[in-house]
Order: structure tokens, then sequence, then C-alpha cells
């Protein structure tokens, strides 16, 4: 890890700062509201395809609790047998904390939705802000690269971000929760993981001061900025090529669909964004 806390207690209210601005701008905020309820039609439109429902249904539910107990040992475990027993405390933390936040503010921040938008009755109950599956989802992504050797994290933040993504897809497609909710289970991930990422960072500055020696590095050769990129580049390129085939073999359709569903096709692209920024972020901040 870095050697200063600094930068991640800024980085942890900045995520703070976030999380507030996504749940005023999602209640409070006409233009955001009407954002979040045509994404969530989009993603409605897409569960009656063949095989999606069924499908869907898997994913979401990887985090659901039991699943989700027996996939935060993972982490956890990696950290121990590395010989990081601090950090595989500070996982175990990120994990029960960040989903623990997230069902307090459930019934805290209850609200009801702007059901006129749907043309009737909210389909999604007025507790689902944020997201109990995406702040699990978002967890395990990040808790893995903090988990992770040094020159494996690129990989895993990469693999982490699309697990996120797929799983909050999943449930989107459902009709489980509103977009809006997906961007603040991530959010209260992210703000655990830094939160608690510059706790371990400071306990650990003033043991070495208490030393009388620097911080440790752990010994570790820094990744390159090329080497740390380039698994969430190919990623990228992967899901343009996939939108080149797509408009390839149906240029007409896809345009068509595009136009139709312009604000859902940048809702979707943008919890992939987050997903994958958050990921890779926190990757590149601890990068030696």
């Amino acid at each position: 890890m870095p050697r200063r806390a600094g930068p991640y207690q800024l980085l942890a209210g900045a995520c703070l700062l976030a999380l507030l601005a996504t749940w005023f701008a999602s209640f409070h905020i006409g233009l955001f509201e009407h954002a979040d309820q045509s994404v969530f039609r989009g993603f409605a439109d897409i569960r009656h395809h063949p095989h999606v429902s069924s499908f869907a249904g898997f994913v979401a539910r990887l985090c659901n609790p039991q699943p989700f107990v027996c996939l935060a040992a993972i982490p956890v475990t990696v950290a121990l047998l590395r010989g990081r027993p601090r950090l595989a405390i500070g996982i175990a933390a990120i994990l029960l904390g960040a989903n623990v936040t997230t069902e307090l503010l459930k019934p805290l921040l209850a609200h009801p939705r702007a059901a006129w938008l749907l043309g009737g009755r909210a389909p999604v109950g007025p507790a689902s802000w944020p997201s109990g599956h995406a702040t699990a989802a978002m967890s395990l992504a990040l808790t893995s690269v903090l988990a992770a050797p040094g020159r494996l994290r690129p990989v895993v933040a990469t693999l982490g971000a699309a697990f996120a993504v797929a799983v909050s897809y999943s449930f989107l497609a459902l009709g489980w929760h509103y977009p809006s909710d997906v961007f603040g289970g991530f959010l209260v991930a992210a703000t655990w993981t830094v939160a608690v990422v510059a706790a371990l960072l400071t306990a650990e500055e003033r043991r070495a001061l208490a030393a009388t020696e620097p911080p440790s590095s752990g010994g570790a050769t820094r990744l390159s900025l090329r080497g740390a990129l380039a698994p969430p580049g190919a990623a990228l390129l992967a899901a343009v090529a996939l939108v080149c085939l797509a408009i390839l073999a149906r240029p007409h359709e896809v345009v068509v669909y595009v136009r139709a569903h312009e604000v859902f096709v940048l809702g979707a692209t943008a919890i992939g964004a987050l997903a994958l920024a958050l990921a890779t972020g926190l990757m590149l901040v601890l990068r030696r």
C-alpha cells in the first residue's frame, strides 16, 4: 500500500460528497428523476426477451445474503494467505460496514418515487435507495482489488467491475431497483473502502513512528502505468468491438433503437463506466 493516509482521507470525503449529491439529485431534481425513470423503463423492456429473466435472476441472486457471505470469504482468505491479517480485518470491515450502512440508509431515506412519470404506481418501493445488491457487488469487487497481489490487481479490478455491472444490469432488468439505487450502492461501497484503507494506513504510520522507522513499502515493485491500464483498456475495447459488430450486423435496427432509447443507453453506459472507474481508480492509487 502507499505510505500516506492523507490522500485516502480526501478520497473518502469526495466519495461521501458524491453519495450525498447522488441522493439529492435522485429525489429532488426533476431532470434526474425523469432520466432515472427512462433508464428504468429501458431495462424493463429487456426483461421480455427470451431467457433474459432466468439468466438475470441467477446473476442477480449471486449477491443475495447467503451466496454473498460465501463470496465475501474469498478476499478475506486471500489476504490471510498473503500474511496480511490487518488487511483481512479491514476487508471484513468494508464488506460488513458497507452493506449494513446500505440497509440502514434504506428506511432512513425512504422517499416515494415520481410514480406519475411511469403513468401510475411506482413499481419499486420507497425504501430502495441505495441498492443492497449493488453495494454487495461493488464491495466484493473493491475488496478483491485490495486482497490481490499488486501485479494481479489490474485483472482483478477489471473482472470485479464486470461482476458488479453484470449483477446490477441483472436486477435492473428484473425491475428490483431504479438506476440511481445502483449509483448509491456503488458509492457506499467506495466510501467504506477508501475510508478503511485510510484508517489502515494511519495505523501503519503510527506504528512506524513509534518504532522510529518509515512505514513499510512491503518491498513490492511499482507496476507500470501501461501494465496497470492494459486489462481495463482491453475490456473497454472489447465492449466497443461488440457495439461495432452489432452496428455492422444490423445498422438500421441499432440506430433506430438508440434514437428511441437515448437516455437508457446513456444510463446503462454510465453504470458500466462508474463501476470500471471505481475499481480501476482503486487499483491505480494502490499501485506501487
